[in-house]
């Protein structure tokens, strides 16, 4: 699990590709923080690159490896990756990590689009992104979204378009300055809203407005047990 709080930026230095279209590939990415000091990463963890969880293989003192599974290239942008590309990171969160940003899975629910980045005063600027229709219900505003692997906060949201404000601190310390008009942006939604869902349709109509008329709440602790929770 992660924050969306980006450690550091990467650069790609090898993509891959297996011998058949539809096979996977192999990622190779230099980091600095991420490879260094008493918590650097080992092989086998999980690290987040652009928001996409992948398993760290063959570590070196520069760089890393992961495999990347046709699922993997299929629904997210890291299938656009070259050599010279940069990418956001982030190691796994533990114990003692700071929460900084909100939960993220690095289970990527669509690729969006970069509509524009228009930049506001004083450092700031304002991000819009197109995001696939089939995923706008799980977004809300004032709510938390990642956006290539960045905790961010919906600040306005028009249909399929949602809208935030970067901060100097974010613009400087991720791939923002590096993306342009049109370029791909991995998306991942609120898990609470997936689960809320999931549990509101498995109560069905009936019994949540038979508790509405009632005043009660139609969540109960014995639904959420039934449910997994």
């Amino acid at each position: 699990m992660f924050t969306g709080i980006i450690e550091e930026v990467g650069t790609v230095a090898e993509m891959t590709r297996g011998r058949q279209d539809s096979g996977g590939a192999r990622l190779v990415v230099r980091a600095k923080n991420a490879l260094n000091g008493s918590s650097r990463l080992q092989e086998g963890e999980s690290i987040a690159v652009n928001g996409v969880c992948l398993t760290a293989r063959a570590i070196t003192a520069e760089t890393f490896s992961a495999d990347l599974s046709p699922e993997t290239l299929e629904r997210s942008s890291l299938r656009g990756l070259r050599a010279g590309s940069r990418v956001n990171l982030e190691r796994a969160m533990t114990p003692s990590t700071r929460f900084g940003g909100h939960v993220v899975q690095g289970h990527v629910d669509g690729v969006g689009k970069l509509v524009a980045l228009d930049p506001l005063p004083d450092g700031n600027y304002w991000l819009s992104v197109d995001v696939p229709a089939e995923i706008e219900k799980y977004i809300v505003w004032k709510g938390s979204i990642a956006l290539d692997g960045m905790s961010l906060t919906v600040a306005r949201l028009d249909g399929c378009r949602v809208g935030v404000a970067i901060i100097p601190h974010t613009y400087e310390n991720t791939n923002l300055p590096g993306l342009r008009q049109g370029d791909p942006i991995n998306i991942e939604c609120d898990v609470l809203a997936k689960y809320a869902e999931k549990l509101l349709a498995a109560m069905g109509p009936p019994a949540a407005a038979q508790a509405k008329s009632r005043g009660q709440s139609s969540v109960t602790l014995e639904k959420l047990i039934e449910e997994g929770f």
